[in-house]
């Protein structure tokens, strides 16, 4: 079984922690998933405070819902992946966003860590007042449809880009 995780807010005492987790992911060379975790954190105070802003759905990028962003921390404190829950979906989250985005850390995959994650974020989006999320992966992505279907996600159409992607489209009740 995995490390005891939970999710924290983001925060800058978290900042050593946070930073490693970046660095790693940016030395890995994969897309960031969620977007928030390409926010360049070099001014950590300040994308703390736009993170608690986008939470606060204040000072919202044009077209942009509110949302909320946690980190996947463990016992020892590392940060070990993130979550970004969109508070409702606008058509074009409808079709290839959903309410849940995430990550974790390449090193610290296939030890139950997703599955782990989207658990508390469901509850998390429960808390929002959200009772059916939306979670979609890329019809590649073998890994993050198992997470979804773990964590009772239920098939919907799928959604193809316009360069051909397909995006799986799932919703769990909270």
């Amino acid at each position: 079984m995995h490390n005891q995780v939970t999710l924290a807010e983001p925060t800058v005492e978290l900042a050593p922690q946070y930073l490693a987790f970046y660095e790693e992911w940016l030395a890995g060379g994969e897309m960031f998933v969620p977007w928030v975790i390409g926010i360049d954190p070099t001014d950590f105070a300040a994308m703390v405070r736009y993170l608690q802003d986008n939470a606060d759905g204040v000072n919202l990028k044009e077209g942009w819902v509110p949302s909320s962003t946690y980190w996947l921390v463990n016992a020892d404190s590392k940060v070990v992946g993130a979550v970004n829950i969109r508070h409702r979906l606008t058509e074009k989250l409808l079709q290839s966003g959903g309410h849940i985005g995430y990550g974790i850390l390449h090193s610290e995959r296939r030890k139950g860590l997703a599955t782990e994650l989207l658990r508390q974020a469901l509850l998390k989006a429960g808390g929002l007042g959200i009772t059916k999320a939306l979670v979609v992966c890329d019809d590649s992505n073998i890994a993050s449809e198992r997470t979804i279907r773990r964590n009772g996600g239920l098939e919907d159409s799928s959604y193809i880009e316009e360069d051909g992607n397909v995006i799986r489209r799932f919703w769990i009740e909270t």
